[in-house]
């Protein structure tokens, strides 16, 4: 009976290691109910979140740039910030500059734009790198690309602080462990979790995700690379990228967009404060091959902000919501398909869809930004307790 155990046991190791191995199984983490989406129906069937009210952070006029993407925002000292990167038509372009604007009425109404940074007027270029804050300095993240972006040669992590959301220090690198400069870009959505602070860096060379880790409260120096394969990929770029995480219990899940184009979200998970991360595997939530936005409640439930449409368009815009961080079971209609304004000028991967979405919890709110047809700047405000169950 023993060796029987025994043999038993070494076949199911085998056949788990054999799953492991396989990132095309389908995995259980995380994944929608059997009928949380309708393929058939308009806007996947989705309802609308009546109590989501989305407002314009900005809007292109004649004589200013239409391009914007990257929108990310963050709740500091009673206002409001949204950072993106803005040019005059294309993405990607070499006058691409990192914007930001404020609002002090809990989103209603907003800035003109303000720089972060200025075109460059060479090859290098920079775009948003999101935010991060103790609750008493402001860090805005820059990512610079030395040779641009579409080169695909990846770049590094630039922090600007502030202390009052208005003036800032002079750019300075974000740092490693071992005091070198970090060498890739950061994700734009930093999270706290088991009193560290959590992300993803894309390393050079190209752009390789990887999950990183620091103890240092505002993120700017003590990163550590946590322990992750990659899945095979086509250089310069990981299959990989562009993730967003949550926590499960003590665990953490990572959930990529799939540049492999499976149109499914690819995940991983750490249990040991992620030091380390279990290899990437394809799970069954659709995905429009695009970033999402993942994070917790205050209660623990997990939310994605993501395009859950098995295909190249990003409508309708959804949130998404599980109890226990693996079946998402809760599904709600941000934004659909008669929701979106025109595209009105054309440009270099410009499209209609809602792009890039990234959130944030604060003041009895989820903050959801992002932009229309990458050219509007929008924030979806919505009240938490048209979140909790009834």
């Amino acid at each position: 009976m023993h060796v029987l155990q025994r043999l038993f046991a070494l076949c199911l190791t085998l056949s788990l290691f054999a799953c492991s191995q396989n990132p095309d199984r389908p995995s259980a983490l995380p994944a929608p109910a059997a009928d949380l989406f309708d393929p058939a129906a308009p806007d996947l069937g989705l309802p609308r979140l009546e109590a989501a009210r989305t407002v314009t952070v900005f809007q292109p006029a004649p004589g200013t740039d239409q391009f914007s993407n990257g929108a990310v925002p963050i709740a500091f000292k009673g206002r409001l910030f949204v950072q993106w990167q803005s040019s005059a038509r294309d993405e990607d372009a070499p006058d691409t500059w990192v914007a930001y604007a404020v609002s002090a009425d809990n989103g209603d109404s907003w800035t003109r734009p303000r720089a972060l940074t200025r075109p460059s007027g060479d090859a290098e270029m920079r775009s948003s790198g999101g935010w991060w804050t103790d609750g008493e300095t402001l860090v805005a993240y820059i990512n610079v690309w030395p040779e641009g972006f579409r080169t695909r040669t990846g770049g590094y992590t630039e922090y600007r602080l502030s202390r009052d959301g208005e003036t800032w220090t002079d750019p300075q690198p974000v740092r490693s462990a071992d005091g070198t400069p970090v060498n890739g870009v950061i994700e734009q959505d930093p999270h706290f979790h088991d009193g560290r602070l959590h992300t993803a860096f894309h390393l050079r060379p190209g752009i390789r995700v990887h999950p990183h880790y620091t103890d240092d409260k505002l993120g700017l120096t003590g990163w550590l690379p946590g322990a992750f394969e990659n899945l095979p990929a086509d250089p310069p770029m990981s299959r990989e990228l562009e993730p967003s995480l949550f926590a499960r219990g003590e665990c953490l899940v990572m959930v990529f967009r799939d540049q492999a184009s499976s149109f499914r979200q690819l995940a991983s998970e750490s249990c040991d404060r992620g030091e380390s991360w279990s290899r990437p595997e394809l799970t069954t939530m659709p995905d429009a091959r695009t970033k999402q936005s993942a994070g917790n409640l205050p209660d623990g439930t997990a939310y994605l902000v993501h395009s859950p449409n098995a295909g190249k368009t990003r409508i309708p815009l959804a949130l998404s919501l599980s109890r226990d961080g693996m079946v998402f079971d809760r599904s709600h209609l941000l934004r659909g398909e008669a929701d979106l304004q025109p595209l009105r000028q054309a440009g270099l991967y410009k499209r209609p869809g809602y792009h890039y979405p990234k959130s944030v919890v604060a003041n009895g709110h989820l903050y959801i930004a992002y932009t229309a047809n990458k050219e509007d700047v929008e924030l979806t405000r919505i009240p938490l307790s048209a979140l909790e169950l009834r």
